[in-house]
């Protein structure tokens, strides 16, 4: 009865907290650990090891983000070796941007200021510094080369909280430039 009651107020909690809040609740609930400003826009997957999971300073997890912590496949070799598992920590740096239902992998570490696109399958480390996608994720470039592109195409919003502010902002600086 009381682990369907903490159930019950996992998910409650997590349906009314802001994206800043999440994360102190799936510390609180499944274990995993936390830097600082870590910000989860939706629902993420900790998997069955969440515990194992660390997650640095200033780190933002998008939509539908799983973290693996073992490899599942081992369960059709259990008739021959009973109790078998590969189960392995992932490990996220500073600074890093998780896009879009990305999957990261047993015994994973990414490093530092790293943006990993949407839709991406992390398999192996990942370097400071980088943009890494695909599937398996690879570097595409550089940080310094992305911001210098970014640098080129960015419009700077005044209006971070105001949802209607904002939308005015953005559609004149679009269609009314």
């Amino acid at each position: 009865m009381i682990s369907i009651l903490r159930k019950i107020l996992f998910k409650v909690s997590l349906r009314f907290c802001n994206e800043y809040e999440k994360a102190a609740i799936y510390a609180k609930y499944l274990g995993v650990k936390f830097g600082k400003n870590v910000r989860i826009t939706k629902d993420a997957n900790f998997g069955s090891e969440p515990y194992l999971i660390t997650i640095g300073d200033d780190v933002t997890i998008t939509e539908g983000v799983t973290f693996h912590t073992h490899d599942g496949g081992v369960g059709v070799l259990r008739s021959r070796y009973p109790g078998i598992d590969v189960i392995k920590p992932v490990k996220i740096g500073n600074n890093v941007f998780i896009g879009f239902m990305v999957n990261i992998m047993p015994g994973v570490t990414i490093g530092n200021n790293v943006i990993i696109g949407a839709g991406s399958l992390v398999t192996k480390d990942v370097p400071n510094d980088v943009v890494i996608a695909g599937v398996p994720a690879r570097v595409l470039k550089s940080l310094e080369e992305y911001e210098k592109k970014v640098l080129k195409e960015a419009i700077y919003i005044k209006n971070r909280d105001n949802t209607s502010k904002r939308k005015i902002e953005i559609l004149e600086f679009l269609y009314n430039k």
